[in-house]
């Protein structure tokens, strides 16, 4: 009796394992799908990065040659505005001089800043008879 005692316990137990390893296979089998799944998911990524990655080089380099275009149109501005600053400030300059020549006040106070040497002497004083200059 003890033996069938034992057995008994035994045969309880192998059932115990039996339904625990049914539920290890069950996770197993579980894992192994949501692996497959992660798998899956993970390629689709990789896919579309390297799409994006990509797309980014085609976006830089439009980027890059629109900078450099940019830059060539903003150096034929800076150009353009050096010369019509250039004329601008000639047109000013010859524009105050016909003004500064044809000016009658003008030409009183450019005068004797532009004499020559012997205009700039100082003028005798000749004295007259009664004393006054």
């Amino acid at each position: 009796m003890d033996e069938q005692v034992k057995v008994a316990v035994l045969e309880e137990r192998l059932e115990n394992f039996e339904t625990l390893v049914n539920r290890l296979d069950s996770a197993i089998e579980k894992i192994a799908e949501v692996n497959n799944n992660v798998s899956r998911m993970l390629a689709v990524h990789e896919e579309r990065i390297s799409k994006q990655e990509e797309i980014d080089e085609v976006l830089f380099d439009k980027i890059d040659k629109l900078r450099d275009k940019m830059d060539l149109d903003h150096d034929n501005v800076t150009k353009r505005l050096t010369l019509l600053e250039r004329k601008l400030w000639i047109g000013i300059g010859a524009l105050g001089a016909v003004l500064m020549l044809t000016n009658p006040q003008a030409i009183k106070m450019v005068k004797p800043l532009l004499t020559g040497a012997n205009d700039a002497m100082i003028a005798p004083v000749v004295a007259l008879v009664n004393g006054s200059r």
